[in-house]
């Protein structure tokens, strides 16, 4: 199927997401759509799988003009587009949320679904348990079943969003040569939107590069890093060297902690964590490093061991008593977790500014316009969280988090984040660091790991192993540690 839009424009309010964009997408080819945060990559994919209409523009299918007022629409013409947080229904099992959709009625036929399943996972190579719920699973297995799903419904044209934002590197491969085989073998057509370059190296054969909602440039692969990062900032990112700190008093103490996780359990850990240390957590998805944090954050009892806060016995605090006590938690899962779909950003300022149950509306905007200018935050304080991009969401939940803490649990602080935004985050993290704050994150990205820790746990099988000195550890090293070597 050859895709053509034409002259696509979109805007909400004052801000214009797409300004007169043009592109064609051949079919049986694999597409990237790059850009940084904020670039119009999501508003334009969303108007090409009928999520949102365009102001102004048109989209041609093999040369005919269609319009789609639904993502029914674009996918009964055969697009179908996976978001960055897939939209499935977590309450629901796996064969539940695929048969969502099928043209069967109200009783789909379970028989044949679970068929249906089985045919294309075990044709992706994917691991997809029917009768698992979606609230068990991590991202990687619900894009994998959204995947499936769309592929069962007819997609020809397949859109991905920032598809490798928080899932592990096992789970990326297996990911991408599933595409790869789908390209080569049945002819449709990826589009990847993304701003990894790494993985725009690893898998497309031709780039678009927006820029403040226009393309301002389009690549044949094999591309330079350079001269895509170049296209995507105007301008190359020079690597700015990490400052050393000393380590201050001890913050946190985990004592022969068990915790239990979702596919395992994890066995006397113990670890000691002090003021200004970064402490990055490494492991397959699921390994236990996301138990962990949870358990330290007060959301997860552990079963066995203690944690110790500054001093203060705190195993079996809550989570509303630890961020008394000045620890706080920021989630991978953004909108499931983090912030509220349907508020406004001066509605999350507001619900974060003490106060109780009166809230100061004035005080309330202020200090949305503050925090949006200091985090560049593209959006207003009337804008809906769920209207702005990925990236844009993190900054917020960023925004959010108090100044004065003793303790920060973060899962993959740049998720969905562009070269720039993370580094600029980090540049913010390490500020707190400096400022004495502890800091525990996880991250599927071994290099975000191996730049920003001061001390690196790896988790597998339930057992946790403490790298010491990542100066004096290489990528390769890490990557046997995760995969249960030399633990």
């Amino acid at each position: 199927m050859r895709v053509e839009l034409e002259h696509i424009t979109k805007t909400f309010g004052k801000l214009r997401a797409n300004d007169d964009i043009s592109m064609t997408l051949e079919g049986g080819q694999i597409y990237a759509i790059l850009g940084e945060n904020g670039a119009g990559k999501s508003t334009l994919m969303k108007i090409l799988s009928g999520y949102q209409p365009a102001d102004s523009g048109r989209i041609l299918l093999d040369g005919k003009e269609v319009a789609f007022e639904t993502p029914a629409d674009a996918l009964a013409y055969g697009i179908g587009m996976l978001h960055q947080d897939p939209l499935d229904v977590p309450v629901l099992t796996v064969l539940e949320n695929f048969a969502l959709g099928r043209r069967e009625g109200l009783l789909p036929n379970r028989r044949a679904a679970r068929a249906a399943l089985a045919d294309h996972a075990n044709r992706l190579g994917f691991l997809l348990n029917p009768d698992a719920y979606v609230d068990g699973l991590t991202i990687g297995e619900r894009q994998q079943l959204e995947i499936v799903r769309l592929l069962s419904l007819g997609a020809r044209v397949l859109i991905l969003d920032e598809p490798t934002t928080g899932i592990s590197a096992e789970q990326k491969d297996t990911l991408f040569k599933s595409l790869k085989r789908l390209v080569a073998d049945e002819g449709l057509t990826v589009i990847l939107v993304s701003h990894k370059l790494e993985d725009v190296e690893a898998l497309c054969s031709h780039v678009y590069v927006l820029r403040q909602g226009k393309v301002v440039g389009q690549q044949a692969m094999p591309c330079s890093t350079d001269r895509l990062v170049a296209l995507m900032f105007g301008q190359s990112i020079e690597r700015t060297p990490r400052p050393p700190i000393e380590r201050g008093p001890l913050v946190l103490s985990v004592q022969n902690l068990s915790i239990p996780g979702r596919r395992l359990v994890v066995r006397n850990l113990n670890l000691d964590v002090h003021a200004g240390e970064v402490i990055g957590l490494a492991g397959l998805d699921g390994s236990g490093q996301n138990a962990f944090l949870r358990a330290c954050a007060g959301l997860q009892p552990p079963t066995e061991g203690r944690i110790v806060l500054v001093g203060q016995d705190v195993t079996r605090c809550g989570y509303h008593e630890m961020v008394r006590r000045g620890v706080a938690y920021a989630p991978a899962g953004r909108l499931e977790e983090g912030l509220v779909a349907g508020l406004t950003l001066t509605e999350h300022f507001a619900l974060a500014m003490p106060g109780g149950a009166w809230v100061n509306w004035k005080a309330a905007q202020q200090q949305a316009e503050k925090r949006i200018a200091h985090y560049n935050i593209r959006g207003r304080p009337e804008s809906l969280i769920q209207t702005l991009s990925g990236g844009n969401q993190q900054r917020t939940l960023l925004a959010l988090l108090p100044s004065d803490l003793k303790l920060l649990l973060m899962e993959n602080p740049t998720r969905g984040l562009d070269v720039e935004s993370a580094r600029w985050v980090w540049t913010q993290l390490l500020d707190r660091r400096a400022q004495g704050t502890a800091i525990i994150f996880m991250s599927p990205d071994l290099d975000e790991i191996m730049e920003y820790s001061d001390r690196i746990v790896v988790f597998f099988g339930g057992q946790a192993t403490l790298v010491d000195d990542p100066a004096q550890t290489s990528v390769s090293q890490l990557g046997q540690l995760i995969g249960g070597k030399a633990v």
